[in-house]
């Protein structure tokens, strides 16, 4: 069952029409009530997923009884049923928290679209709620979120590569959470009680960044009044993070080379070398075979440093998780913030789960921090970020559709749907079934069905492989 249903109507010839078509049609159970009163009662025993109701009705007409509703049950998805001609009571239903409005009489088929769309609301609410009681340790791992397969593959990692002393190379586009997986690596390594230094290479400039790293001796150069203690140093026995490695200067890069084969450092002006005990975790946002291939980036230092390689997926790639992060971004922000508790309504989190997120969680977490100071009440709603739903280019209905009958033009919608959803899948994985399925969060057996159901092969991307090779 697709979810439950209460009909508030005075007509009873207008329930028993509405029960009979809707149950089949949603896929979902129907209850009926006659007047405002009878459903706050139904109410106060049993739970219900939509609340259709007919805001003219005698006694307590739907206005009240929406006023109520919205008092006892704030979650609770409503929608309003008006005569023709009486748009106005409808903007005001809107306006004390129904959800959509349909006027009578109605076309059966726009009905179940509305209904459809409220129900789903209904469902993401619920699911939202659901994740916020859940939140726990269970969906963190040192301060990484995501409970998706791809996120399960990289905590795996993490705990293997911790446990050995081997350099690590972090890749992944900016804001998935490089640092702090490199801090759950040294929080779970052996090194774990002696230091954690991080270096933002790309922020310090080339003649600073070699004497903060390795120091250097009175009298080195010009401004050097005493000795300096470098950052390897100071990483004595435990973990050094070089953030961004890949915009650094070959010329730093022949040193660290040395480092990673000497285990020694040479403070500038001391003729000396020191030995030191650490272990170098790296990262970058760059393809560093492509800075090798323009002799950017010294080959022989990308093999030292790339023994371990651990590739944070976009959080496009893991959009299950999105809900997830952003409730506990929420959760997090309104305690930094001094802010009571808020949450993020449905609309706003399906905006959040479409959204590509160049910027990735970095960029969620800015959205949500925006969400937390500009909102009124204590939900977070799209107006406050700024943002609204604009569907993915895969997830339109083309106009042609628009003519069709109803199951015609969704199953031709679906069709193209499932066709790029599936085929950006097997593009990814190179014809890999199973791979694809675990990338996208269903059985082996379920994502076959729906490939044979739409015509879709993965053998040509298979070849297509093959031909690249």
């Amino acid at each position: 069952m697709a979810g439950s249903i209460l009909i508030v109507d005075d007509e009873q010839d207008m329930l028993q029409l509405l029960k009979r078509s809707l149950e089949p049609e949603l896929d979902c159970r129907v209850d009926t009530a006659p007047s405002a009163e009878e459903a706050l009662k139904r109410l106060t025993v049993k739970s219900y997923d939509l609340v259709l109701a007919d805001i003219k009705m005698p006694g307590m007409d739907g206005l009240e009884m929406l006023e109520l509703i919205k008092r006892d049950h704030p979650d609770l998805t409503v929608v309003m049923m008006t005569a023709y001609g009486r748009i106005e009571m409808a903007v005001e239903a809107m306006k004390r928290g129904a959800y959509d409005f349909i006027t009578k009489p109605f076309e059966h088929d726009a009905l179940v679209l509305r209904l459809e769309k409220a129900l789903e609301r209904s469902q993401l609410l619920q699911e939202n709620l659901q994740l916020q009681k859940e939140f726990g340790t269970q969906h963190v791992f040192q301060n990484l979120v995501g409970k998706s397969a791809a996120m399960q593959r990289v905590y795996e990692t993490i705990q293997m590569v911790a446990k050995t002393d081997l350099t690590v190379l972090i890749t992944g586009e900016s804001g998935t959470g490089k640092d702090l997986t490199a801090r759950a690596i040294h929080a779970l390594s052996p090194r774990s009680k002696k230091a954690f230094v991080a270096v933002n290479c790309p922020s310090v400039p080339e003649h600073i960044l070699e004497s903060e790293l390795f120091g250097y001796k009175k009298g080195a150069f010009t401004h050097a009044t005493q000795n300096k203690i470098g950052l390897f140093q100071e990483a004595h026995g435990g973990t050094i993070f070089l953030d961004e490695i890949g915009d650094i200067s070959p010329t730093i890069q022949t040193k660290l080379l040395r480092v990673l084969q000497e285990k020694e450092i040479k403070p500038l002006g001391d003729p000396k070398s020191i030995e030191v005990d650490v272990r170098i975790i790296a990262s970058t946002n760059q393809k560093l075979q492509e800075k090798i291939q323009k002799a950017e980036f010294r080959e022989d230092f990308f093999y030292r440093i790339n023994v371990l390689p651990v590739r944070l997926p976009a959080l496009r790639e893991r959009r299950e998780d999105i809900p997830l992060i952003a409730n506990h971004l929420v959760k997090t922000h309104c305690v930094k913030l001094n802010k009571e508790p808020k949450r993020i309504s449905p609309e706003l989190m399906e905006i959040l789960v479409n959204r590509r997120w160049e910027g990735n969680v970095r960029e969620l977490e800015n959205v949500i921090m925006r969400g937390i100071l500009f909102s009124t009440g204590d939900e977070i709603r799209p107006r406050d970020v700024g943002l609204r739903n604009e569907p993915r280019p895969e997830c339109l209905v083309e106009s042609t559709v628009h003519n069709l009958p109803y199951r015609e033009a969704k199953e031709q919608t679906l069709r193209k749907f499932n066709a790029h959803y599936i085929g950006h899948l097997l593009t990814v994985t190179k014809g890999n079934v199973s791979q694809a399925a675990r990338n996208c969060g269903l059985e082996r057996q379920a994502l076959q069905q729906i490939m044979r159901r739409y015509g879709i092969d993965a053998a040509p991307y298979r070849n297509r492989r093959r031909v690249e090779n």
